[in-house]
């Protein structure tokens, strides 16, 4: 049992400890709102432009990819367009809906570099509706 004036010091491990916790962490350093999306789960972006990016190793081959930039901050993101053939579907200046991929601590997922967010929307429409021929993607403009 410590002393009758070991207050303080019980107070200063105590909380040097709750430290150690990821949560706790978390909590105090706000670390949610430190991402580009700003802590929420989904964000609007504009299409820059598109690319192909090559995979770390030991994979081979090209991932498309978007630059875009976030409509709330202005901040440029790459994002990662799932499945094949549906990069066609997205041009440039499209509105796109971006997620998180969901990698540890908010970074990369397998051989990508870099790319933490993927596109789930391409002006509204859902890009698992583009692919299967249930809607079109609206054209903007005339």
């Amino acid at each position: 049992m410590p002393g009758a004036f070991a207050a303080r010091n019980l107070k200063k491990k105590r909380g040097k400890f709750r430290w150690s916790s990821d949560q706790k962490k978390r909590k105090m350093l706000k670390l949610w709102e430190k991402t580009p999306i700003r802590g929420a789960p989904i964000a609007k972006a504009l299409v820059l432009k598109k690319k192909g990016v090559e995979q770390k190793q030991p994979h081979s081959g090209i991932i498309k990819v978007v630059r875009c930039q976030l409509i709330k901050n202005g901040i440029q993101v790459t994002a990662f367009v799932p499945k094949t053939g549906t990069i066609k579907h997205i041009d440039e200046h499209d509105e796109v809906l971006i997620v998180g991929l969901g990698g540890s601590q908010g970074g990369a997922v397998g051989s990508m570099h870099g790319i933490k967010y993927k596109v789930i929307a391409v002006n509204g429409i859902p890009l698992s509706e583009i692919l299967k021929g249930k809607k079109e993607k609206v054209k903007e403009g005339g």
